[in-house]
């Protein structure tokens, strides 16, 4: 199969024939058949070239007939040189897709990565604003021009529903049924999944979509619901900048981001009482372990509490 045009090999030279040829294969599979963007292309690529140049060198031949053993020296030396664990964790993934490809292929009978285990990945507990912060962040925006009315509402749902980044800014007012409270979102797999929307999102949407949003609208315009100063829907990076601007007027030292209001959404629910399984399905998580991190949040600050107040911990 040829390579995808989007596809450049970075380091054609440090790999034989032999090995690049499946290779190949393999990410025109990627591009053509599972429809892999080429920026997941390209880090399948780059691991795959590294592990044919280290097994060549230690007299493989081909990824037909490498060994597992063989393999599992790779990882261990990366292990010693500082490889992050995720990183680690995409170089597997990368050999086990291979391997997967050349048994479908019917160029292997047998899975040389079977044997390979995953480098254990902690979980790192999210970042989250404190409620007082929150009420900060969303009351930064003053002011009845159009600008103000539009991020007034943005913030404010963002933290009403946990939206992620690329589902808020891709959202229609076709998806949002203000008289009953919720949205229809379409998340991570084009999956869709009904969110709420409190009744301070939905009044500050209604506000902007009565008295804002018309100053942007534009000859081409579609149903985006938060528009920018050109008529188009808005892009990650000014969701980040807008974020990243009340912030600072709210006087929020921590590095806000917008993912941390979607944090700050599932652990205030949590703490509120919420049961894991509504989070989740608010949240657009597959799996409830995803959801589970921010139990660990939680625990986290009831600790701090008790550190804190408790009176044998004083002195």
């Amino acid at each position: 199969m040829p390579r995808p045009a989007s596809v450049r090999r970075s380091t054609a030279s440090q790999a034989t024939p032999d090995f690049a040829e499946d290779i190949d294969g393999f990410l025109a599979f990627l591009g053509l058949e599972r429809g892999l963007s080429p920026r997941t292309q390209e880090g399948y690529l780059a691991d795959l070239d590294q592990c044919a140049t280290f097994l060549a060198k230690h007299g493989e031949r081909n990824w037909r007939n490498v060994s597992g053993d063989a393999v599992a020296k790779w990882i261990h030396q990366l292990s010693g040189e500082a490889y992050a664990v995720t990183s680690l964790a995409r170089k597997l993934a990368a050999l086990r897709g291979l391997s997967r490809y050349l048994q479908r292929e019917n160029l292997r009978d047998d899975d040389f990565t079977a044997l390979l285990r995953s480098p254990k990945q902690s979980r790192r507990v999210p970042g989250t604003l404190t409620p007082s912060e929150v009420d900060r962040l969303l009351a930064a925006p003053v002011g009845g021009d159009a600008i103000a009315l539009r991020d007034k509402a943005l913030l404010e749902l963002f933290y009403s529903s946990g939206l992620r980044v690329s589902e808020l800014g891709g959202l229609t007012i076709q998806q949002i049924d203000l008289p009953n409270g919720f949205m229809r979102v379409f998340g991570k797999g084009s999956k869709e999944r009904v969110v709420p929307v409190g009744r301070k999102a939905a009044d500050a949407i209604a506000v902007w979509l009565e008295s804002g949003r018309p100053h942007f609208v534009k000859a081409r315009t579609g149903s985006q619901l938060f528009l920018s100063a050109r008529g188009t829907g808005l892009s990650r990076v000014t969701l980040w900048l807008i974020v990243k601007k009340y912030a600072r007027l709210a006087g929020i030292t921590k590095t806000v981001k917008p993912h941390l209001l979607r944090h700050s959404f599932a652990t205030h629910l949590l703490s509120g009482g919420a049961d894991l399984r509504a989070i989740q399905e608010m949240l657009g998580h597959a799996n409830i372990a995803t959801t589970q991190i921010y139990t660990a949040v939680e625990s986290k600050r009831l600790i701090d509490q008790h550190d804190k107040f408790h009176p044998r911990n004083r002195g």
